[in-house]
């Protein structure tokens, strides 16, 4: 009897493997194959570094690589020789073929050389980790804090007073002189894991535990990132945008970041029912009554070009869906419907469309 409930449980245990599976790869589709309305910018690339610590990630991995493409050449060679070579024929003797019992040489050269590699390989690894985790932190860094959440991120500027969602907003970083980003990662729930694979490598946000991670990007644009640790059912959808501005672009950002969001008299109704909502119990408007600390502040989030964690354009027309029904972008999010009138949710959106 143990036996057979032992089988059985190890038989659920590989279903619900199995059905997580199905989950991840079914959420990657969705990311791939989002709606007409998601934003569109460049795919991520691996193959792409533009900042010091992705640049030298995409080495090692490159010299990785060449080492073991070189082995897996060999052992593969050698093996269709074999095979080849010595395959049965019809003409051979059916006897036993003479035993060998070995060779010092052969035995001793095929435990070297694996040994010499895999210290190469630890020496180069343990270079690369230490350069990045030991970079000294210029006077003209750069912090941010931040924090994931289900499903979405927190960005913090703690010494420009900024606070941010999704979209990440950093100056170029010139070699002559370097502005690095060092970010502060937490998270406010469950494990969560920063990815931006062509500013750095993966950094996992735990709770109750502060890991850090800095980038330098070389090149202006926008960088896609990813949560890469699954975090629950919408883990697939908690997309991550870096904006790197000119220093010019980022000044002014900071500038419009700092000012107390416009909050235009012809939206006070908007402005009424949003204030007399639950919505003020998750969310902040800066000069407003609204201090929530669970959902993204909207001090200016038409700023942003997107919203839901990046899966859909800023306009007013996902506004209005997303605040009628969440899950129509997001099936599982933690922001609930709440049940009101299109009346009232044009009025909503007619005042978020002001906060600037």
């Amino acid at each position: 009897m143990g036996q057979r409930m032992k089988r059985r449980n190890m038989g659920k245990s590989k279903s619900v493997r199995a059905l997580l599976g199905i989950g991840m790869f079914v959420g990657w589709l969705q990311t791939c194959f989002a709606a007409d309305d998601s934003p569109k910018a460049a795919p991520i690339n691996i193959f792409s570094p533009s900042s010091t610590p992705a640049i030298e990630i995409s080495h090692l991995a490159v010299f990785v690589f060449c080492i073991t493409g070189v082995v897996f050449a060999v052992v593969a060679g050698l093996l269709v020789l074999v095979i080849f070579r010595y395959r049965a024929r019809k003409q051979d003797d059916p006897s036993e073929p003479p035993q060998v019992y070995g060779s010092n040489q052969i035995e001793l050269a095929w435990t070297v050389i694996p040994v010499l590699i895999v210290v190469v390989l630890f020496l180069a690894t343990a270079r690369v980790i230490f350069a990045i985790q030991d970079a000294p932190k210029p006077a003209s860094a750069l912090d941010v804090t931040v924090t994931g959440h289900q499903f979405w991120w927190e960005f913090r500027y703690p010494k420009l007073g900024i606070v941010t969602a999704n979209e990440l907003h950093v100056p170029v970083s010139d070699p002559n002189h370097p502005t690095p980003t060092y970010l502060k990662l937490m998270s406010a729930d469950v494990d969560h894991s920063f990815w931006v694979p062509e500013l750095a490598g993966k950094t996992d946000l735990i709770p109750n535990r502060v890991n850090e991670l800095w980038i330098d990007p070389l090149r202006t644009g926008v960088y896609l990132g990813q949560c890469a640790q699954f975090c629950g059912m919408e883990h697939a959808k908690m997309l991550i945008r870096v904006y790197v501005d000119t220093p010019d672009g980022f000044a002014s950002w900071v500038n419009n970041q700092r000012q107390i969001g416009n909050q235009d008299s012809a939206a006070q109704a908007g402005r009424h029912v949003f204030e007399t909502q639950s919505c003020i119990n998750c969310h902040t408007v800066s000069g407003t009554v609204a201090t929530g600390r669970f959902g993204p502040d909207l001090t200016h989030l038409m700023s942003r070009s997107t919203i839901a964690s990046g899966i859909a354009l800023n306009n007013e027309k996902n506004l209005h869906d997303w605040i009628k029904d969440p899950d129509h972008f997001k099936r599982g999010c933690l922001m609930p419907a709440m049940q009101l009138s299109d009346e009232q949710i044009d009025g909503i959106v007619a005042y978020l469309s002001t906060l600037r």
